[in-house]
């Protein structure tokens, strides 16, 4: 989808959340996940302030890009300590203008929100109005919930390996566009082939539940692309990313709005074809370690 320096980052379980308001000519540079191994005790930036990337509490947690990630060194333990200590002393003289800046009608402020009650906008984020507008088709977001709701809620896992797969998706996708015009475009033939590679790189970092991992793990041996063994569930996922990942493509503007039509089509051959391309059961967790082990066995 040309030239481009798209960081992928880790951050799979806001993909429901996004639908209720990722050898090819294409360059992706990915941030390289390698450099941390998992179980890894790491620093995480938030609200300006390095903390240790730690649980708290359900409705507290978030996932982070790698790009906000830190080893856990002397050297960044030392700059954590610096940014608390500029953060004290921002907010010790703070607190003595405002303490002589109290009116009168700051008493009866009732009806206003704190500051505190204000939602965060996580300064890491891309603006809004800044992202390609890709618009999910009201089925396909319907799909996205109950895949969530079957992952997160229910326990179910896809099963793997998945059929039709992305590669064979996509090269249905390009039969359907050549019956239909007669002749692919390179546009077309750049898209869907930019659409693979962002597929395989994004899928382990940021297409992933929780509870899926350990099924990659299993899934993904002797180097066999994600687009070779998972299928529209979890393409699909990736065009809840997709804005965020363009966003940091290098991508002119007059070439941004035809990948957009491009892909706006692509995601009405998805809703055409929805009950062939997607499963309308899932397996339990349970029943896919048990059928891998009499594999095994």
């Amino acid at each position: 989808m040309g030239s481009s320096n798209a960081g992928v980052s880790d951050d799979s379980t806001t993909i429901s959340d996004e639908v209720g308001g990722t050898t090819h000519d294409t360059d992706i540079d990915v941030v390289d996940s390698s450099r941390f191994q998992e179980g890894e005790r790491v620093l995480a930036f938030h609200s300006q302030q390095l903390y240790e990337a730690k649980g708290w509490n359900k409705n507290w947690d978030e996932w982070v890009g790698i790009d906000r990630l830190m080893k856990l060194t002397e050297e960044n333990i030392q700059k954590q300590q610096e940014l608390k200590k500029k953060q004290d002393t921002d907010k010790s003289s703070k607190g003595g203008r405002g303490s002589q800046m109290k009116t009168k009608g700051s008493t009866g402020g009732r009806g206003r929100k704190r500051k505190s009650d204000v939602p965060h906008k996580d300064k890491y984020a891309p603006p809004p109005e800044k992202l390609v507008n890709i618009q999910i088709p009201p089925q396909l977001k319907k799909q996205l919930i109950d895949d969530c709701e079957f992952v997160n809620h229910l326990g179910k896992l896809v099963k793997l390996p998945r059929s039709p797969n992305v590669d064979e998706i996509l090269k249905k996708y390009h039969d359907y566009r050549l019956k239909k015009d007669g002749v692919i475009s390179d546009s077309v033939g750049e898209i869907l082939s930019g659409l693979q590679c962002y597929f395989d790189k994004a899928l382990p970092a940021m297409l992933l539940y929780k509870n899926e991992r350990e099924q990659y793990q299993e899934s993904i041996r002797d180097d066999a692309a994600p687009s070779s063994i998972y299928g529209a569930e979890h393409l699909l996922r990736l065009f809840v990313k997709l804005p965020e990942i363009l966003f940091y493509a290098s991508i002119e503007d007059e070439t941004l709005t035809e990948l957009r039509q491009k892909l706006q089509d692509f995601l009405r051959f998805l809703q055409k074809n929805q009950s062939a391309f997607f499963l309308s059961m899932y397996h339990s967790a349970e029943g896919f370690d048990v059928a891998d082990k009499k594999q095994d066995n």
